[in-house]
C-alpha cells in the first residue's frame, strides 16, 4: 500500500482518524506523519512497519457535489480558502481584525494559547493590558481553525456593554446581552438555543 499526502486515514496505533502529511518509504520501515483530525495538530512522526501498514484504513473524503451556479462556485471555494488560510498567515486573526496587538499579546496568543493541544487557559492580566484583545485573537483563530461554535463572556456588569461593542468593532462578533430582563421575557423558553454568541 502507498499513502498518499492528503489521504484520510484510521490505524490501530493512531488515537483517531488523521489525515496524511507525510509519507515515505525507507530502509526497514516507512516515515509517516499526520495531523490528527480530533484537535487539527500534528502527530508526532511514526515509523511503521509492513505489518502497521497493512493496518491501516483508508477514509472515504467527502465529495463535492458538482456546482452549476459560478456564484455558488465562488462561494465554495472562498469558503475552502478560508478555513485553510491559517496554515498559510500564522497571524491570521490579526490581518482580519481591527486590532494593533502588542508583542506580549502576539507572544501569548500564538506561542502559548494556539500551540497547546487542549486550548484551557485564564487570561488575568492587569487592567489596561490588553485581555479583550487576547481574548478576541483567540477566539477569530479557533473560529478559523473550526474548533469554537458557541461562545459566552461572563463580564462585570458595568464592562458587559464594551466587551460586546469592542467585539463587534474589533473583531466583528455580534454578541448579545442577555440580563435578568432578558431570562424574565423569555419565561418557558431556553434563550441560550436562539444563538452561538453571548456575554452575560
Amino acid at each position: 500500500m502507498d499513502l498518499q499526502v492528503g489521504q484520510l486515514i484510521t490505524a490501530p496505533f493512531l488515537p483517531a482518524s488523521a489525515q496524511v502529511k507525510k509519507f515515505e518509504p525507507r530502509t526497514g520501515y516507512y516515515l509517516l506523519e499526520v495531523v490528527l483530525q480530533d484537535g487539527h495538530h500534528t502527530y508526532k512522526p511514526l515509523r511503521i512497519t509492513d505489518d502497521q501498514l497493512a493496518q491501516v484504513q483508508i477514509l472515504e473524503q467527502d465529495r463535492v457535489a458538482p456546482i452549476d451556479n459560478a456564484e455558488d462556485f465562488f462561494f465554495l471555494i472562498e469558503a475552502h480558502r478560508i478555513r485553510l488560510a491559517y496554515q498559510f498567515d500564522p497571524h491570521l486573526a490579526v490581518s482580519v481584525s481591527q486590532v494593533d496587538p502588542l508583542p506580549h499579546q502576539i507572544e501569548a496568543v500564538y506561542r502559548y494559547v494556539l500551540e497547546s493541544p487542549r486550548i484551557r487557559f485564564l487570561i488575568a492580566d492587569d487592567p489596561g493590558a490588553g485581555k479583550t484583545i487576547m481574548a478576541g485573537l483567540i477566539l477569530k483563530e479557533l473560529e478559523y481553525r473550526r474548533l469554537v461554535q458557541r461562545v459566552l463572556i461572563v463580564a462585570p456588569g458595568h464592562l458587559k456593554y464594551q466587551w460586546q461593542r469592542e467585539m463587534k468593532e474589533r473583531f466583528q462578533e455580534s454578541f448579545a446581552i442577555v440580563d435578568r430582563a432578558r431570562m424574565d421575557s423569555a419565561w418557558g423558553e431556553n434563550v441560550w438555543e436562539e444563538r452561538d454568541r453571548w456575554t452575560i
